[in-house]
């Protein structure tokens, strides 16, 4: 199958999922992940429709943003360290992975400096896993509150990545907890603070986090095949 097949399939499952969940597909932003992905199948991915790529590492994306461009909308989706926020700011659109003070702080700073304003999201750590990133739930509130008050950063959602598990049924609960914390966050009307990105759910679970209220999805494999 070609990877133009594999992006109409994916949005036929993406309908799908909305037509079940009493949504409708225009909703959801589609984030194709694009890690160790050659330039070619992203450039071919782009062509068949694909607006939105997502990259885990700076330094990857940084030799790709050079070819590409701003032909689409560039997100981070990986931890961001401190000493590559200087070089991720210019390539990035949107960083979804925002979980302490201190990384906020260095992107407001480096944001001034180059006069940006960045829309961020904050990651929520949903699940036991430890090899996940994230502020604990319980701490997602004060988080956001602190962050709102930075100059160059526009919180505009959440981010999860789910619990990585054989049946997509077992992450449910953390994309309902997400959700939760949206609302909270939402009810707390913080100046400058907008919720309007769910991000969370992968090739192997989105379907159940469109029916949770994600509107933006990030997808490599259903795209691209599996990784080498």
């Amino acid at each position: 199958m070609s990877l133009t097949d594999n992006i109409i399939k994916l949005k036929q499952r993406i309908e799908r999922s909305c037509q079940k969940a009493g949504r409708s597909a225009n909703e959801i932003t589609l984030v194709a992940v694009t890690k160790t992905v050659g330039i070619d199948e992203i450039q071919l991915a782009i062509d068949s429709g694909i607006q939105h790529i997502g990259e885990n590492r700076v330094q990857e994306a940084e030799q790709k943003f050079e070819q590409i461009g701003k032909q689409a909308t560039w997100h981070l989706i990986g931890h961001l360290q401190t000493n590559k926020i200087k070089k991720a700011l210019p390539i990035f659109d949107f960083i979804h992975s925002v979980d302490s003070l201190h990384l906020a702080e260095a992107i407001s700073k480096y944001a001034i400096q180059m006069q940006l304003e960045i829309p961020c999201l904050i990651e929520v750590k949903t699940s036991a896993e430890a090899t996940k990133f994230g502020v604990a739930p319980e701490g997602t509130l004060e988080l956001v509150q602190q962050i709102a008050r930075l100059p160059g950063i526009r919180i505009q959602g959440l981010m999860t990545i789910g619990a990585f598990l054989p049946d997509p049924e077992q992450a449910r609960p953390c994309f309902r907890l997400l959700r939760r914390l949206r609302d909270e966050v939402e009810q707390a009307g913080i100046d400058k603070v907008t919720m309007q990105y769910l991000s969370m759910g992968m090739t192997n679970d989105f379907e159940v986090a469109i029916e949770e209220g994600a509107n933006m999805i990030r997808v490599g494999r259903a795209i691209f095949g599996e990784r080498n």
